[in-house]
């Protein structure tokens, strides 16, 4: 089982708390951070954030979302082992040839160690700042991952698409190897989207909702699109195994991995502020048991 912090440029949004705390997840064990995704934070938007049981947004909106590509940039120069996932980016309000070069180069210089956890957003206030179509995001995303995988492929690379389209380019660097694609989202369609083409699929941290029924339709939608569903990676957040929960954490780990999961997030918050004692501390009772 692997173990990764999640909102990790919210909590440590400066370079020096960033360094802290990938000096503290590799020491202890953890396999990944994740950094969070959003550009603006219209004022008093009337979206219902999805992921909350009250559907308001869990973080200040006046507060510091450095950008997760840089972050984790800094992330990766700080550490030699973690490795750097966005959780999620949002990938149709970006372009996608600008960010298939960001995540090549930044891939690149990590050593391999990016991951591309996607999702198509949900702040329509959002994309309307940005000038960007909230309606069909779901298809364009879909089009700029495969125009993304062309570019990061050998040689000069062409693409025609609805959305997108370009002639032969050369876009180096090329990424140090595949670069997986994690699905973010409780949808069905998010589901559908990381049996078809994903790397893994990471629906929720919160407890919320049931997520182990979303791991059928991702498995049906894999052997449908002709691939392997034991090649895609199953990610969910672990409640039980948290330090203030008050159950055995190993057990509720192990539970989790019974029904598919392989690796499990947990929100950076539940262990300050005593940063580097608690993670510390996971690592001995719970990490390296659950890695043997």
């Amino acid at each position: 089982m692997k173990f990764a912090l999640h909102f990790g440029n919210l909590v440590f949004p400066d370079a020096a708390g960033a360094a802290r705390l990938g000096r503290a997840a590799e020491a202890a064990g953890f396999d990944s951070v994740l950094a969070v995704d959003h550009v603006v934070l219209p004022e008093g938007f009337a979206t219902r954030y999805p992921y909350s049981a009250d559907g308001n947004l869990p973080a200040k909106v006046d507060g510091d979302w450095p950008d997760p590509l840089v972050w984790l940039a800094f992330l990766a120069a700080a550490t030699t082992k973690l490795k750097l996932l966005t959780g999620v980016v949002i990938v149709p309000q970006r372009e996608p040839v600008v960010m298939a070069k960001q995540i090549a180069t930044l891939d690149m210089m990590s050593g391999g160690r990016f991951e591309f956890g996607i999702g198509v957003g949900w702040l329509k206030e959002e994309f309307e700042a940005l000038g960007m179509a909230f309606e069909r995001r779901g298809k364009r995303t879909d089009e700029y991952l495969a125009a993304m995988r062309a570019l990061w492929s050998p040689g000069p690379t062409e693409f025609s698409g609805e959305f997108i389209r370009f002639p032969n380019l050369h876009c180096y660097p090329k990424p140090a190897g595949k670069v997986p694609i994690i699905v973010g989202g409780h949808s069905e369609a998010a589901a559908k989207r990381a049996g078809r083409l994903g790397d893994g699929f990471f629906p929720s941290i919160g407890s919320q909702f049931d997520v182990f029924p979303l791991f059928d339709i991702v498995r049906a939608a894999a052997e449908k699109a002709g691939r392997d569903p034991a090649g895609i990676e199953f990610i969910t957040g672990c409640p039980d195994a948290l330090p203030a929960s008050g159950k055995d954490p190993v057990a509720a780990v192990e539970e989790r991995r019974a029904r598919g999961v392989s690796r499990i997030v947990l929100p950076l918050t539940a262990f300050m502020p005593d940063l580097e004692a608690n993670l510390a501390r996971f690592g001995e009772q719970v990490i390296r048991p659950c890695s043997r």
